[in-house]
């Protein structure tokens, strides 16, 4: 009977390694393999920087491209040479960590990874969350996200300007992550329902680069990738 590896979804959080869970570190000093994802355009993996610190001086780390396109035949072609190499080392008997950046379940390239190897194959997994980078980003600017009775959207940026009104103009309190990308439009959304001066815009915590800017008026027309807005109607 073959005795299939277990994959471990762990999120390393927003980007400094302290804040990585101690379930994270015990787990990334037993696996037997690491999983980095990177854009094939990235030289390196910031996930796998920021886990760097808790990894074994021995660990096999392995390389996963997942490219940024939204070519869906690219996109499934991608997914499933990556779930191939896993499902190859789980059929091994070997464990493996998938490193992400933030949460596994949070916009997050593990959860395609971790649909298409379910089509292959099934194996153990076992998903550790992690930090996400707007709690990051409300401890680091103490801004309170909900309290009492309030309802927290966590919005992607990317969508319509029609789905961001839909979306803000019924919650008390919102993240819009996802943000380096439509940020002209994300203005004029929040400009329109009277909220600019609710928001903060939050990019590259924890990196190089970090900066936090209260209202969006001075926010370029495109950030950093790694950027999110904050924002809570006043009482």
């Amino acid at each position: 009977m073959t005795r299939y590896g277990t994959l471990y979804g762990i999120g390393v959080g927003p980007g400094d390694p302290d804040l990585i869970t101690l379930k994270a570190v015990k787990t990334l000093q037993k696996v037997d393999v690491v999983l980095a994802a990177a854009s094939p355009k990235n030289d390196g993996s910031l996930a796998l920087s920021i886990a760097g610190p808790h990894l074994r001086p021995d660990a096999e780390i392995i390389r996963l491209n997942f490219p940024m396109t939204r070519d869906q035949a690219v996109l499934d072609k991608a997914w499933r040479e990556n779930a191939d190499t896993v499902a190859a080392i789980l059929d091994a008997g070997k464990s493996a960590a998938f490193l992400t950046l933030g949460d596994p379940l949070t916009y997050s390239t593990f959860g395609y990874l971790l649909r298409t190897l379910g089509q292959l194959a099934e194996t153990p997994v076992e998903v550790i969350p992690g930090i996400t980078s707007y709690q990051a980003a409300a401890a680091f600017t103490g801004r309170v996200l909900v309290e009492s009775g309030e309802s927290l959207a966590v919005v992607s940026g990317v969508g319509t300007e029609e789905e961001l009104t839909r979306v803000l103009e019924s919650a008390q309190s919102a993240v819009i992550l996802k943000a380096y990308k439509n940020m002209p439009t994300i203005r004029r959304v929040l400009e329109r329902l009277g909220l600019s001066d609710s928001c903060v815009f939050v990019t590259r915590l924890g990196l190089e680069g970090e900066e936090v800017i209260t209202g969006l008026e001075n926010v370029p027309d495109k950030p950093s990738y790694f950027s999110l807005v904050l924002l809570r109607k006043k009482a």
